[in-house]
This record gives C-alpha cells, sequence and structure tokens, in this order.
C-alpha cells in the first residue's frame, strides 16, 4: 500500500518491518494488525488493517514521529 501524507511517500513494498502486533484471530470482528515499518529515509509509520468492528476496519497508514515509535515499541 502506498500513501502521501504532508508530500511524503509511505509506501509498504519498500519500507522495512520493525515489528508486527496482531490482537485477535484471523476472521474476528475484533480482531486488528498494526505494522511498524520504516522508509528507507528513516521515516516511521504504522500500517493498520482489522475487522469490522475493530479500531482499524479498513486498510491506512499512519505517521508516527520518533517518541512514538519508541512508546508504541514499549507497549507492543
Amino acid at each position: 500500500m502506498k500513501k502521501t501524507i504532508c508530500k511524503r511517500e509511505y509506501d509498504t513494498e519498500s519500507a522495512t518491518v520493525i515489528k508486527k502486533y496482531t490482537y485477535g484471530y484471523w476472521g474476528d470482528p475484533n480482531g486488528y494488525e498494526e505494522t511498524l515499518l520504516q522508509t528507507p529515509e528513516g521515516l516511521f509509520f504504522l500500517y493498520v488493517n482489522g475487522g469490522e468492528t475493530s479500531p482499524y476496519p479498513s486498510e491506512n497508514i499512519l505517521r508516527l514521529a520518533k517518541a512514538k515509535v519508541d512508546q508504541w515499541l514499549e507497549n507492543h
């Protein structure tokens, strides 16, 4: 998936996966996945996707500041 945010492109194909977090099970309407990635330029983002009643009912890319990256890693 590709998404442009604030004139910067975030692409799951060219980024490096740092860590993946899965909540629930496949087919769980409340389940979701969060994947932390880093672009070749050093920017961080989350690729998210989940069930219809999860926090992420459709796939999306969310940019993440470095301070939030550390917090996310501590919590996952």
